[in-house]
């Protein structure tokens, strides 16, 4: 028997983090959104909002860029050597999160050399990064689907710049049902996104009004569920619709976010 405990995404809350008793775990799973956030979120969903009322984005300056990625950067290390100390973490990335290629490129816009999260994670011993791969774990197969933008999602939000969101989808849609395919026989799916119609109802405040109730998960990720029944479908993103259901034979637990977690015993 493994005993696993997942954390909803941490989002750079390490104070709550820590009220989390750790105690006899084997494995750590994180769902992906390592860092602090929170103005990031902020200035982006207002920017979606000035765009509905025709007015123009308010544009990034190298000081916001700079200070958004720092705090990102130092919460999410925080988090993770907290974490480190207790048993093996295994993390796939979420939509907030930074890849080498991100940081070289904000490195480029502002001027300034950036430390890259993804390479420093990977040095830490106890740490893993799981994104579109099979990990074993005492006999346990855990497939880790990072963070994609499903052809649905765009479809059904319909953003402004909608043709160029819908090529980006096609191609991260392709590219997951072709990881998916991969993922034969897992005990644990580990993915950012929630199943489409599967506790992913948006309902975060200062999200755009007719965001408000819709389905923001995945078609694919529903699919693939339906027809191989892992055992277990952990996810997060969508912190307001945490909770636990069945589809099958599969039990479905959107983990929620900043402190939210179960530990579940898997055979």
């Amino acid at each position: 028997m493994v005993r696993i405990l997942a954390i909803g995404d941490p989002h750079g809350a390490l104070d709550k983090i820590k009220k989390i008793p750790i105690k006899d775990v084997d494995l750590i799973l994180l769902p992906g959104d390592l860092g602090g956030a929170d103005e990031a979120r902020k200035f982006y969903f207002e920017n979606v909002k000035r765009q509905e009322r025709g007015l123009s984005k308010i544009k990034y300056s190298s000081a916001i860029e700079k200070k958004f990625y720092a705090g990102y950067y130092k919460s999410s290390m925080n988090i993770i050597k907290y974490l480190s100390k207790f048993a093996l973490i295994y993390l796939i990335y979420g939509n907030a999160d930074y890849y080498n290629s991100d940081v070289r490129k904000l490195s480029k816009r502002i001027g300034k050399e950036l430390p890259f999260m993804y390479n420093n994670l990977k040095k830490i011993p106890s740490v893993r990064i799981i994104n579109n791969k099979i990990a074993n774990f005492k006999g346990l197969r855990i497939g880790g689907l990072e963070y994609f933008k499903d052809v649905n999602w765009v479809r059904d939000f319909k953003p402004k710049d909608y043709d160029k969101e819908m090529k980006r989808a096609k191609k991260d849609t392709a590219k997951a049902k072709r990881i998916l395919g991969n993922f034969k026989n897992l005990d644990i799916l580990l993915c950012h996104q929630p199943l489409y119609g599967i506790l992913d109802k948006v309902g975060f405040k200062g999200a755009p009004k007719q965001w408000l109730g819709k389905h923001a998960g995945s078609k694919v990720i529903l699919g693939y569920v339906k027809k191989k029944q892992p055992k277990y479908v952990l996810c997060g993103h969508i912190h307001e619709a945490k909770g636990r259901t069945k589809i099958g034979k599969t039990e479905v637990i959107n983990l929620g976010a900043s402190g939210d977690y179960v530990i579940i015993s898997v055979q």
